[in-house]
C-alpha cells in the first residue's frame, strides 16, 4: 500500500490509525479535543504511542446538528496544515465531501477516508488528481441518516459486492490499486449482529485483494454484545482489533493507539516467526 510517497509492506505488520476528532459532539470524546491546543496535545500523544497515521474528522457520522461545508472546512483544514508542520506521520481526512478532501490534500493529507462510499461524484477525481489513497466504506443509506432497521439477505456478500464495485470505481477514476482500501463499515447501517458477522468474516473481504481497514473502536455493536457503556468498551475494542488483524485486516482505526499498537505488534511477531503463516492463522482462529 502507498500513503503519499511512502510504501508499506502489510504482509504481517498492521498499521494503527489514530482517531482525531475536531467535533464538539463526537460519540466517544464528546468534544474533548475541540479546542486546538487540546487537539494538538492529543495528536502528539497518539504519535508518541505509535500511530502510523492520523485520521482527522470534522463531522461525526451519526445524526446531529447540520455542519455546513464552510464549517467543516474551518474545522479540519487549518488543523491538518498545522499537523503537517508538526509531524511526519501521514494524515487522513475523514470526510465525504470532495471539496473538503481536496482542500485537505492541498495542505498535506494523503488519505481520504469516506464513509459514504464515494457518494460525492467529485471525490474520486479529486483523490486521483492529488495522488491520494482512498478508503471505500460500506454504508446502507448515508452519513448522518438514522437507519434503525437495516435488512440484508446476506450481509457479508452484499457488503463485499458493494465494496468491490467501489474499488473498481476508484481504479477507473485513476486511483492506483495500491491506494485503495476497503472498510466494512461496522455500525453504519448495521445491527450489532450484522457488525459481528462482518467482523468474523473479515478474511472474506481481505480475499478481494485490497488492504482492509477495521474500525471497531468503542462502537455500539461491542456495547450491545456485552452491555457496556461507551467508556467501558476498551478491552472489547482491543479484542475486536486482535481478531480482525488475525483475519487479515491491516489498518486498525483506534482511539487507544498504545493498546492497539501492542496488539498489532504481538500478532505481527507471531506471524513473522511462523514457518507457515497460513497454518498458524488457521490455528489462531478456530473455525
Amino acid at each position: 500500500m502507498r500513503l503519499g510517497d511512502r510504501h508499506y509492506d502489510l504482509t504481517s505488520r498492521p498499521l494503527v490509525m489514530g482517531i482525531l476528532n475536531r467535533t464538539p459532539d463526537s460519540f466517544y470524546d464528546r468534544g474533548s479535543y475541540w479546542d486546538l491546543d487540546g487537539f494538538f496535545r492529543r495528536a502528539e500523544r497518539l504519535v508518541s504511542e505509535g500511530a502510523d497515521l492520523l485520521d482527522i474528522g470534522g463531522v461525526k457520522a451519526g445524526p446531529g446538528p447540520e455542519v455546513t461545508e464552510v464549517e467543516e472546512l474551518d474545522r479540519v483544514v487549518e488543523a491538518i496544515a498545522a499537523l503537517r508542520q508538526r509531524f511526519e506521520t501521514p494524515l487522513s481526512v475523514d470526510t465525504w465531501r470532495a471539496s473538503v478532501a481536496r482542500a485537505a490534500y492541498r495542505v498535506g493529507a494523503v488519505v481520504g477516508n469516506d464513509i459514504s462510499g464515494f457518494a460525492d461524484p467529485d471525490y474520486l477525481p479529486a483523490a486521483a488528481q492529488a495522488g491520494a489513497t482512498v478508503v471505500a466504506t460500506h454504508i446502507r443509506l448515508a452519513p448522518r441518516v438514522a437507519d434503525p432497521n437495516p435488512h440484508y439477505d446476506d450481509v457479508v456478500a452484499e457488503v463485499g459486492e458493494f465494496l468491490a464495485e467501489r474499488a473498481r470505481r476508484a481504479e477507473e477514476a485513476g486511483v492506483a490499486r495500491d491506494r485503495v482500501v476497503l472498510d466494512a463499515g461496522l455500525d453504519l447501517g448495521k445491527t450489532a449482529a450484522h457488525s459481528l458477522t462482518l467482523l468474523r468474516a473479515s478474511d472474506r473481504l481481505v480475499a478481494q485483494g485490497y488492504p482492509v481497514l477495521l474500525s471497531a473502536s468503542n462502537k455500539t455493536f461491542l456495547g450491545k454484545l456485552l452491555d457496556l457503556e461507551i467508556d467501558q468498551r476498551h478491552t472489547a475494542s482491543l479484542a475486536a482489533a486482535a481478531l480482525g488483524v488475525t483475519l487479515g485486516c491491516r489498518i486498525v482505526r483506534a482511539h487507544d493507539v498504545l493498546g492497539t499498537r501492542r496488539v498489532c505488534d504481538v500478532i505481527a511477531a507471531i506471524l513473522e516467526a511462523a514457518p507457515d503463516r497460513d497454518d498458524i492463522v488457521t490455528e489462531m482462529v478456530p473455525r
